[in-house]
């Protein structure tokens, strides 16, 4: 997938599924001889916030998490699913630019960034200041890389909507930094309609879709794929559902949003766990796919599905 100029490639990493810097997780060099390679992916950062956040996963001092199973996760292997109430822990944009990690990056990367203000007009002063932070130490990067506001995350405590209809005016902010700028949705808060309007915003380079759902989404028997009517995360929020079941939604999603005329690219993802469901993200009109889930659950089939999808042709 080509942004001004940029090829960012075929495939890209959910936010996060190779942490802040690509530095991976504990499991990841352990299960590297079974196929969890991330060779041929672009690294889109764990998400950042303006100041630090401690969210639900404690972190050591390197920002990688604490322990080795964070109670904030929850996962059933056979069906396919993962459960998340992390909350954006993240030590902050300012530390994070301080390591130089981000700078030191030789390939095209996303840098993935929400506000968690409490108003709008108070997350529009933190996007500001993240524009301020990232320009001031653009000419520091060694490679290229965009932009992700997250507009979608279920674990902020902000309703969707009103985030979604800030998208003009955060896309406006973000302008004056330069970079190709990929917001984020979710299909659970984003109407096909109102993302079709930024098939004319000049500030929009791509969408990506979708987030994780979060718990209680109407369309979704939550005690049917779970077990429970209850979230297991409940305590922490309910969580956001990332796993096989997105795939039939994201991808209905993207074809209506085709349908209604959206023409710029759009990166998808959400269930992708065979060469089978890269090609129906394909089908459905998606220009570049995401992997995330698939590193936690079937492992051992990354590194055949990043090769597949760089060697198909996407429109």
């Amino acid at each position: 997938m080509r942004l001004r100029g940029i090829e960012f490639g075929n495939v890209f990493g959910a936010s996060g599924v190779q942490g802040l810097f690509g530095e991976g997780y504990w499991f990841h060099p352990l299960l590297k001889p079974i196929g969890l390679d991330f060779e041929g992916m672009t690294l889109v950062s764990k998400t950042a916030t303006l100041n630090a956040n401690e969210g639900n996963m404690p972190l050591t001092e390197q920002y990688t998490p604490r322990d080795l199973f964070p109670d904030c996760i929850k996962v059933k292997i056979v069906p396919r699913l993962a459960l998340n109430a992390v909350r954006l822990s993240n030590p902050g944009l300012e530390a994070l630019l301080g390591t130089g990690l981000w700078q030191m990056r030789t390939e095209p990367f996303l840098i993935s960034f929400m506000s968690l203000a409490e108003t709008a007009e108070k997350r529009l002063d933190e996007y500001r200041a993240a524009v301020d932070m990232l320009g001031g130490a653009k000419d520091q990067f060694s490679a290229p890389f965009g932009f992700q506001p997250n507009l979608s995350c279920p674990n902020t405590g902000h309703k969707p909507s009103e985030l979604i209809n800030e998208s003009t005016k955060v896309l406006e902010v973000l302008a004056p930094l330069g970079v190709p700028v990929v917001p984020k949705y979710s299909v659970a808060s984003a109407p096909v309609r109102a993302v079709l309007e930024l098939n004319q915003n000049p500030n929009c380079d791509a969408i990506c879709v979708s987030n994780t759902i979060p718990w209680g989404w109407s369309e979704i028997n939550w005690e049917n794929v779970w077990g429970s009517k209850d979230s297991p995360l409940a305590r922490l929020g309910g969580g956001g559902l990332s796993g096989a079941i997105l795939k039939p939604f994201v991808c209905k999603w993207i074809g209506a949003l085709r349908n209604a005329g959206f023409t710029k690219p759009i990166n998808g993802g959400g269930g992708i766990f065979s060469r089978g469901d890269i090609w129906d993200y394909r089908s459905a009109g998606a220009s570049s796919v995401f992997l995330g889930s698939v590193a936690m659950l079937r492992p051992w089939r990354v590194r055949g599905l990043i090769k597949e999808a760089n060697q198909l042709v996407w429109n």
